[in-house]
């Protein structure tokens, strides 16, 4: 499948035309996926005060560039945890790829591999460790923490066996927030979606439908445990070889914790506005948690509303030495494909580019020492 062809608005009988930005694809997705799947995918908690938030806040940072400076070469290239990447992006963990595309994290993990960004498996991701590490995909493997530690310890060496070289513990979810689009559409995964890392992929209770009730919701319940403390935290680093990252933290105290329980790196994350919300914007908790840090040997990456390059940019002028890239990996994925998710990845890299020339920043040591300034008011929202 090629990359999608989009009709601009208002373009009448014009020549339709293939996406040009990261953004552009949020339409496409939109188009190819029903009304239910897309709301699993784009919707957040409650009445999505936060979702919007993460998107207001990059909208009220600016860059203040740098002038004069050696442009003709921009590395964008960086270490992620122990990871070296052509950018300082990683492919987020999303649940159930096949959700939006046939080829589920096989087309995903692909991509990443021909973009040369990690791939980080979910819990519930709906294609094996072993198909995955055949793709040639650096992976990253997240971790939600289940009721079963028998469970969760094979899962983790399942993913040290299939090669991962760190695993994203998600602190932010003792249980899924509520997300009353998926409770309005009864939400429940088609029957030939499953989370092949745990039972065999068996149907279950992510399948059954209910009136007013995420089935998915309902099926994490039954798995996941709300009563993981930090010393669980301390008890994984025991089990493991491999680099830990925890990832939902907005509280510089929760980043000292992690980094003294012996964490390689933490995400700054609100779920992507999809847990708590009314909690902190991701890219507003940022600049306190990567100070906090500063020293510790702990590296800050940062997820949530990132939407294009000079986003990426943004994150790193005010601490990051990352980001994850979710929901517009996903975008492409159910556009297109691995061809869509490649393209992705491409105009991210490319619009990274461009944003670290034009800002004087000939690589990502340079893009941490821009200046950045808040705007009263969101100046830069896409009409």
């Amino acid at each position: 499948m090629s990359a999608p062809i989009l009709t601009p608005p208002g373009a009448g009988t014009a020549a339709p035309r293939q996406p040009l930005s990261v953004a552009e694809y949020e339409q496409a997705a939109r188009a190819a996926l029903s009304a239910p799947v897309w709301d699993w995918l784009a919707g957040g908690a409650e009445q999505e005060r936060t979702l919007a938030a993460n998107r207001a806040a990059f909208d009220r940072q600016a860059v203040v560039p740098r002038v004069l400076a050696d442009v003709s070469a921009c590395d964008t290239s960086a270490t992620l945890v122990a990871s070296r990447s052509a950018l300082p992006v990683a492919v987020a963990p999303i649940a159930y790829h096949r959700l939006f595309h046939p080829e589920g994290e096989l087309a995903s993990a692909r991509a990443a591999a021909a973009a040369g960004v990690p791939f980080t498996v979910g819990t519930l991701s709906s294609v094996g460790f072993e198909e995955l590490a055949a793709t040639g995909a650096t992976l990253w493997f997240q971790l939600y923490w289940l009721r079963d530690r028998a469970r969760l310890l094979d899962l983790v060496a399942a993913a040290e066996a299939a090669g991962s070289e760190c695993l994203v513990v998600t602190a932010d979810v003792p249980y899924m927030g509520r997300r009353l689009r998926d409770a309005r559409n009864a939400f429940a995964l088609p029957g030939d979606v499953r989370a092949a890392l745990l039972e065999g992929g068996a149907a279950g209770r992510a399948h059954r439908s209910t009136a007013e009730v995420s089935a998915v919701a309902a099926h994490t319940a039954e798995l996941l445990s709300p009563a993981v403390t930090w010393a669980d935290l301390g008890w994984l680093r025991e089990h493991t070889r491999l680099p830990l990252v925890v990832k939902g933290v907005l509280d510089p105290s929760d980043a000292l914790r992690a980094a003294e329980l012996g964490a390689s790196a933490v995400v700054v994350s609100n779920h992507g506005g999809r847990q708590l919300d009314r909690a902190v914007p991701s890219l507003t908790a940022l600049p306190a948690v990567a100070e906090a840090l500063a020293g510790r040997g702990c590296q800050v990456l940062l997820d949530s509303g990132v939407r294009g390059g000079a986003d990426v940019l943004t994150a790193l002028a005010l601490g990051a030495s990352g980001v994850l890239l979710g929901r517009p990996a996903i975008w492409g994925l159910a556009a297109a494909g691995e061809p869509g998710c490649t393209r992705v990845l491409e105009l991210l890299a490319a619009e990274l580019r461009h944003a670290l020339g034009l800002a004087g920043c000939a690589d990502l040591t340079a893009a941490a020492e821009l200046r950045t300034t808040p705007l009263p008011c969101p100046a830069w929202s896409a009409p």
